[in-house]
């Protein structure tokens, strides 16, 4: 089943765990003029996501389907949600429109320049082109400047049935997530570039109030300051010795 909660005002996590995976599969739902959709699951949990985002808005009516990078649990389901809303263009990063999107989806996506803002009524929601952070070159993530909400991907994932949102430190739970994936083989789940922690704290200067993440549960407080930790946690793990 699929879980429906309010994290910031008018913006949705709708997420479902999966025991195979000990790992929960949100997607985030803003409510606007034009709703938004960010991530849309693999295309096996699409009636899921469809039926719970029914209770919220009416799926017919998206006209934004967005995601980091091209991956199945980011944008599985992108041509299942294009039939099923027939106004809904995907909105991704230019690179991912090019070398992905406009290939793949059966209508060609709204690709974002860096910085540059996606208007869904009363929230702004701006596009920040960040390759390989979390993973893949095309990798792209939305600031919500309503709400000061980051759409983070796979940042600071967590495995586990967790709670929707908190308030206590995640940085722990994601760091022994990276550590058991280093010993298996997801090895190499998240590069570490000589871009990474540029890219995080230049995400951190943004003070995002909200982490909202994909697998895992929502962190609500300083995000600034928990990004900071994470590009530590990074250059520590991965980084060159």
């Amino acid at each position: 089943m699929t879980s429906v909660t309010e994290i910031a005002p008018e913006i949705y996590r709708l997420s479902a765990f999966v025991p195979e995976a000990d790992l929960h599969f949100a997607q985030f739902l803003v409510r606007d003029d034009e709703p938004l959709l960010f991530h849309t699951g693999p295309r096996a949990m699409f009636p899921l996501v469809r039926d719970a985002l029914a209770t919220l808005v009416d799926p017919s009516r998206l006209r934004w389907i967005g995601f980091s990078h091209f991956e199945a649990d980011e944008c599985g389901s992108l041509n299942q949600w294009l039939a099923c809303a027939p106004e809904a263009q995907p909105v991704c990063s230019f690179v991912g429109a090019v070398v992905n999107v406009n290939d793949f989806a059966t209508r060609p996506a709204r690709p974002l320049r860096d910085r540059e803002v996606l208007t869904t009524g009363r929230h702004q929601l701006r596009f920040l082109q960040t390759p390989h952070v979390p993973h893949c070159w095309d990798a792209g993530l939305l600031f919500d400047e309503t709400t000061r909400m980051l759409l983070c991907s796979d940042l600071l994932h967590q495995n586990g049935d967790v709670a929707a949102v908190t308030e206590s430190d995640v940085l722990e739970r994601h760091r022994a997530a990276l550590v058991a994936y280093q010993a298996g083989p997801l090895a190499n789940y998240l590069p570490y570039t000589r871009d990474t922690s540029r890219i995080l704290h230049a995400l951190a200067d943004l003070q995002p109030t909200t982490l909202a993440t994909m697998h895992g549960t929502s962190y609500r407080g300083d995000g600034g300051a928990a990004l900071r930790a994470l590009a530590g946690i990074l250059r520590e793990l991965f980084g060159a010795p």
